[in-house]
């Protein structure tokens, strides 16, 4: 089943590693950023709907679906924000969007926010989906936040080790992690789910969102404490699921609004995976906030 009928897919070559992406419509640019343990796919809810009016690019994040998975370096510097931002800016660029709207969720917010700190002038608004800044919920961590979010400290740990854990629990892993919500699996489509499934069996995408996490914990907190006094200016939304850790642990507009000069949102009505959980909420929230013109 084609998830995105009228997208196109294709592969494009940055300098850092090759980026898979689907793209469709056509009007204003729009990059949509997915999430742990998924791939571009996740936004097959919302993508073909949004296509209507702009121009949309779904792209799988360095180490994740169809785009490749280099081996991580010492210092994790190839997996960190900063240069999955970077193939991005750079994929965009190849695909002719000077400016556009990113929207990402999880790790793709993760990127996202990186992505409008390192190339503010290409960003034309920033919607960041379920999370707060990485360095405000690293630096809250306690027992609570540790056992909800215990991938984090997890996958983390030195290689081989969570690699090697991961590699024979793959179906029973992504199924869980998707899972955990109020809906449990039965809000996402077969097709989709089959799809991150088949990406984790690659033992190097294990490899390579480990890499992601780990370059989370370390030079990517360098990176944000270095930007601790200069604000984001584009528009920011943040929307998060009201029945997540986030609305339980943090306080995300105020978190974000440490970061950000221009912050809006609110929760819906949903667990972490807001854009197949509640997908006609996400597509209203982002057609009233993207700027017109």
């Amino acid at each position: 089943m084609n998830l995105f009928p009228g997208f196109r897919t294709k592969n494009i070559r940055a300098s850092g590693a090759t980026i898979h992406v689907a793209t469709g419509g056509t009007g204003p640019a729009v990059l949509l950023l997915h999430g742990y343990p998924e791939t571009h796919a996740m936004w097959h809810k919302v993508a073909p709907q949004l296509a209507r009016d702009y121009t949309v690019v779904c792209a799988d994040l360095r180490g994740y679906g169809d785009s490749s998975k280099p081996k991580g370096k010492p210092d994790h510097s190839n997996y960190s924000k900063r240069a999955m931002a970077k193939d991005m800016v750079e994929v965009m660029r190849a695909l002719g969007h000077r400016r556009f709207h990113v929207v990402g969720h999880d790790r793709g917010a993760r990127v996202a926010h990186r992505l409008a700190r390192d190339h503010g002038a290409r960003v034309r608004s920033l919607t960041v989906l379920d999370i707060s800044p990485t360095l405000k919920m690293y630096e809250s961590t306690d027992k609570a936040f540790a056992t909800a979010y215990y991938h984090w400290f997890f996958l983390i740990q030195r290689p081989p080790l969570p690699e090697m854990l991961l590699k024979n629990q793959v179906p029973k892993y992504i199924i869980g992690r998707i899972g955990r919500g109020p809906g449990g699996i039965k809000v996402f489509d077969k097709n989709a789910l089959n799809q991150y499934v088949k990406a984790f069996k690659d033992p190097r995408c294990i490899h390579a969102t480990c890499e992601d996490y780990r370059a989370a914990a370390t030079i990517d907190l360098v990176h944000d404490r270095k930007d601790l006094r200069r604000k984001i200016r584009m528009p920011v939304l943040v929307l998060w699921g009201k029945q997540g850790v986030i609305e339980a642990m943090f306080k995300p507009l105020r978190d974000w609004r440490e970061v950000a000069s221009d912050v809006r949102g609110r929760a819906l009505d949903c667990g972490h995976f807001l854009p197949e959980e509640r997908p006609e909420d996400v597509l209203a929230e982002l057609r009233r906030f993207f700027p017109r013109g």
